[in-house]
């Protein structure tokens, strides 16, 4: 697979132009990209090229029909200025469980992976090296057969893009459990990471922004009252000293940190039960004094602890000590950059790809 990657450099580098110290969020992207055809029941033609802008059919169906499926990495930087990958092979079977869910080809989990190594190992220089940031990968498909009908398209690109980014919530955040709007049902797409999914949540977010708060803490489409997700990220509460997180019951994504999160608490002693929790069970273990800590997991943040929970016309507030959250957070990010043992085997170093061609 490695040698049927073509690679074609860019002449002209924007990295010199680029002060690691100060990355606006989601705006700065490397020299090149990753593309791959699916064309004629086969994926043909992997080659890492120049960023540049893709031509697209008014008619490509992603526009019309939403076919369009995405993955969020990371690469940090380890001993020796090594690139390194967080559990990437967990990322490749996710995208194809998206692409099932949305009617649109699996990819070779193999040609997923090295896909992300050779980008990453040409674009090594554009890791930031500064504690907490990374290189913010995105791997994503849509469907680009220009055609307007109600089916599954017959030709799609993968293609992965990266951005450099700095530490995301560097503070602790507000949640708003919504009652109106919901993220996912059972038998909808929850479980698969489809644009549709995040398209749908931008206006109960911004609403939620609008009353003071950071993200939307979202619960169950049939009652409104399971807690299902934060936002983007999973969700854990440490109640009594052990952690509870909602069940990936199938409307839930089921988050690679969420799943290193349970490992290293595991690691550590703790108790972690995986079942359906009630906004009104963390409302009255708050009243109880048994909420210890909530935090939030994800690709983009790796943990991210929660201040306060409004719902309804009630707002709890958390303790301001996160000990367990510090330490996982802290955990992760050493893991991820080799100044902690990887137990699990997690770590995927790169190999740094010099090459102007192959």
């Amino acid at each position: 697979m490695e040698s049927q990657i073509k690679i074609t450099k860019t002449s002209n580098s924007g990295l010199k132009d680029i002060d690691f110290d100060n990355i606006p969020l989601g705006t700065v992207f490397t020299d090149h990209m990753f593309v791959c055809d699916y064309e004629n029941g086969a994926w043909q033609n992997p080659r890492i090229e120049p960023l540049k802008l893709i031509p697209t059919h008014p008619a490509a169906m992603a526009l019309h029909y939403g076919q369009a499926i995405f993955e969020g990495m990371k690469a940090t930087v380890g001993k020796d200025n090594t690139p390194l990958l967080f559990r990437p092979e967990e990322n490749a079977k996710r995208f194809n469980h998206s692409a099932v869910r949305m009617g649109m080809p699996e990819i070779p989990e193999i040609l997923f992976v090295e896909a992300v190594k050779r980008i990453v190992g040409v674009e090594h220089a554009w890791i930031p090296p500064q504690d907490g940031s990374a290189l913010y990968l995105r791997p994503f498909m849509y469907a680009d057969e220009p055609f307007i009908g109600m089916r599954a398209a017959t030709s799609y690109k993968f293609i992965v893009i990266c951005s450099p980014a700095g530490p995301f919530f560097t503070k602790k955040i507000k949640l708003y459990a919504e009652t109106e709007f919901i993220r996912a049902a059972n038998g909808g797409t929850g479980e698969a990471k489809a644009a549709g999914n995040y398209a749908a949540a931008i206006l109960p977010t911004e609403k939620a922004k609008a009353k003071g708060y950071d993200q939307v803490l979202w619960l169950d489409a049939n009652e409104h009252k399971y807690v299902q997700e934060v936002g983007t990220m999973n969700i854990f509460f440490k109640v009594n000293g052990r952690f509870i997180t909602p069940s990936t019951d199938g409307s839930i994504l089921k988050g690679i940190t969420r799943d290193s999160v349970i490992t290293l608490l595991k690691d550590k002693g703790f108790e972690v039960e995986e079942r359906p929790i009630t906004i009104d069970e963390v409302i009255q273990f708050h009243k109880e004094g048994m909420l210890e800590e909530a935090f939030g997991t994800g690709t983009a943040v790796a943990i991210a602890m929660v201040e306060a929970i409004g719902y309804k016309d009630e707002v709890i507030t958390l303790p301001q000590e996160n000990p367990v959250s510090h330490d996982m957070k802290t955990t992760l990010d050493e893991i991820k950059t080799q100044k902690r043992e990887d137990q699990h085997g997690w770590i995927v170093p790169v190999p740094i790809e010099e090459k102007v061609g192959s």
